[in-house]
């Protein structure tokens, strides 16, 4: 009989270790060039990207390949679309805006099948061929939750009350909007307010996640942070310029 695929995340969380993620590879094919680069799992955007129903199957095949988890951030708290996101390949789930302690629970009962919720029983397409499938499937879910607005950090304390929530994902870009601050996710005012929501997410014994880039992630590291998301859009910026100066150079003599 088949096993379960082994979730890469939920493995180094467990362990203590830090896990980075990018955010947003769109296809089978650019998957497959993120495939031989060593990272435990990728974010698949289907709340700011196209990512959806009909092509999770096989984005989440492609990570299969190369042993990696697929994670995907979905659109909507609500059971059916996460539950269906897990049914179609998902190793774990990120949900936005999960705003308040009734908000958390929710995922966890569209998330987690009994004793711990109420996910529809029905085999992923993780689990085909797995005969005890049920038995194992929570241990093999990672659920995320996302702390992107003013009303979360509010509600900060009772959101970690709720067990069976792996990450507590601390976004500044909405955070700041909530704020009255749109566009403004580095402004040393949004700054401070996820500093102290990622220290409070720590303090309380559960793990905090963030958006990161090259410039922050010993900063991220050092305030405790695990799960660690960054686009890789900053690669293809960085190699478009380096290859254009490159160029310049070449034949500025010409």
């Amino acid at each position: 009989m088949a096993e379960l695929r082994p979730n890469n995340v939920k493995i180094k969380l467990n362990a203590g270790n830090v896990v980075a993620v990018p955010l947003g590879p769109l296809s089978g094919d650019l998957i497959e060039h993120f495939g031989p680069l060593g990272f435990d799992a990728l974010w698949l955007e289907g709340e700011h990207g196209p990512v959806d129903f009909n092509n999770i199957p096989d984005l989440t095949r492609a990570c299969d390949l190369w042993g990696i988890s697929p994670i995907v951030r979905v659109h909507q708290n609500q059971p059916g679309v996460i539950y269906r996101t897990l049914d179609l390949g998902a190793q774990g789930i990120v949900v936005p805006h999960v705003d308040s302690k009734e908000e958390a629970l929710a995922v966890v009962d569209a998330g987690k099948f009994a004793p711990l919720g109420h996910r529809g029983s029905f085999t992923s397409r993780q689990g085909i061929g797995v005969e005890n499938y049920f038995d194992q499937a929570n241990d093999y879910t990672t659920l995320i939750v996302l702390i992107e607005d003013i009303a979360a950090i509010n509600n900060l304390d009772q959101i970690l009350e709720v067990d069976h929530i792996d990450v507590f994902f601390v976004a500044p870009a909405d955070l700041a909007q909530s704020m009255g601050y749109a566009g403004g996710g580095t402004m040393p005012e949004v700054e401070d307010v996820v500093a102290k929501a990622i220290r409070k997410i720590g303090d309380a014994g559960r793990t905090p996640g963030t958006l990161t880039n090259q410039q922050s992630i010993s900063k991220h590291v050092e305030m405790g942070v695990k799960f660690l998301g960054f686009s890789w859009l900053d690669w293809l910026k960085n190699g478009s310029d380096l290859f254009n100066n490159t160029l310049d150079r070449a034949t500025s003599n010409l």
